[in-house]
């Protein structure tokens, strides 16, 4: 079975993140694979993840973590096929959390694949584009089906300081299930590769 983490992306108090976090992972349960039981997908989410800036003494491509934190984190990702990262987009990127997430490990990342949700107020597109730099070096397959949700059209609020509810368009949902074929099939065909390198692979 493929795993597929869907990721929070954000660790900031009342995030709309979250909330399209929770619409990405109620589509992911209606999708085929999942019915059909040949791939799950799973909430985790960076404000839970106990992290602190990043404090590994020595670079993330030894793989030689110190601290619990990490290795917590590294056991988190090293159990996943794939991953759906659900982000804003901050100043023209990607949320400093995300990237300080991100940059923890090395190994666990490698010869998976990933597909991206965004939103802003340019459907956070250009946090994407960073984060997709980010994944090749880190040997991630990215998909190219992109949802980038717009705060203008796609979410309902009333209260600029709250996160409104979400309510996408209608194309959004087909074009999710398109990254989730696209992830899903990406981190099937990888897992040679991963059985390769010694990864832990799901049966």
């Amino acid at each position: 079975m493929i795993r597929i983490a869907i990721v929070i992306g954000s660790t900031r108090p009342r995030r709309r993140t979250a909330v399209a976090a929770r619409w990405v992972a109620e589509v992911a349960n209606r999708h085929p694979a999942v019915t059909a039981g040949e791939a799950t997908f799973e909430v985790v989410d960076l404000a839970e993840c106990g992290l602190s800036v990043l404090d590994e003494p020595l670079p993330a491509l030894f793989g030689d973590y110190h601290h619990a934190h990490t290795n917590q984190w590294a056991q988190t990702i090293a159990s996943f096929d794939g991953f759906v990262f659900v982000t804003p987009e901050y100043n023209h990127s990607a949320p400093a959390a995300l990237k300080n997430a991100i940059d923890f490990l090395f190994a666990e990342w490698n010869n998976k694949a990933a597909g991206f949700v965004s939103h802003g107020v340019h459907g956070g597109v250009r946090a994407v584009e960073h984060l997709r730099q980010v994944m090749t070096e880190l040997q991630v397959a990215n998909v190219r089906t992109q949802v980038a949700l717009s705060v203008f059209t796609d979410f309902e609020i009333t209260d600029p300081a709250e996160p409104g509810i979400i309510a996408p368009g209608p194309h959004q949902e087909p074009t999710l299930n398109e990254l989730f074929d696209e992830v899903i099939a990406w981190s099937r065909a990888l897992k040679p590769l991963r059985a390769a390198a010694g990864q832990a692979v799901a049966a």
